[in-house]
């Protein structure tokens, strides 16, 4: 199900290390069924200086209802491998249990539709530069559901379709930490 794009910086990334980052994401894919083929992208970076922390593993794994992402630095490559697939396990359960649960509840199809698709574009020179473009396929749920996807992905905003409303709302991360909420009419 799942192809591996594994990538090194200043490390040469060798057939045990490979197979090792291939075996532990593996991991990840007994939590999915009817999804298409896809590729994690794995990015192995080991600081040539010494340091406390000098290996980091940067994972993306995008998914047509979800992009999951982590990233995690200690002394050892092959300890950061395990660790971020831990975060990433965490992430997949919480998805499945509360997202699903909540989807179930109000009688909401989730399906395998993709919510998220990048694409990069290049733009003229002369004008504003757009470096990428975003297409959401919006599902409706509420705030805190939106706010559990935000922070799956990392991000400071999400937009989405207000299941009450059935309008668009975007939730975001204010300065102070909190949560805010924008409704449209």
């Amino acid at each position: 199900m799942f192809k591996y794009n594994v990538r090194g910086e200043n490390i040469e990334v060798t057939e045990p290390i490979r197979s090792y980052a291939e075996k532990k994401l593996g991991r990840l894919e007994k939590y999915f069924s009817n999804v298409p083929e896809t590729t994690a992208h794995v990015n192995l970076k080991v600081y040539p200086f010494p340091a406390e922390k000098s290996a980091k593993v940067e994972v993306t794994v995008p998914l047509p209802f979800l992009v999951l992402r982590a990233e995690e630095t200690s002394n050892d490559l092959y300890g950061s491998i395990d660790l971020v697939v831990d975060k990433l396990e965490r992430q997949v359960r919480k998805y499945k249990t509360k997202i699903h649960r909540k989807s179930r509840e109000r009688g909401f199809d989730i399906g395998n539709e993709p919510n998220l698709i990048e694409e990069n574009i290049e733009a003229d020179e002369n004008a504003l530069e757009i470096v990428r473009t975003k297409r959401l396929s919006l599902k409706p749920m509420d705030s805190e559901e939106a706010v559990l996807q935000m922070n799956m992905l990392g991000h400071n905003f999400f937009i989405f379709e207000d299941a009450e409303t059935n309008g668009t709302s975007i939730v975001y991360r204010r300065k102070d930490g909190k949560f805010g909420l924008i409704e449209t009419d």
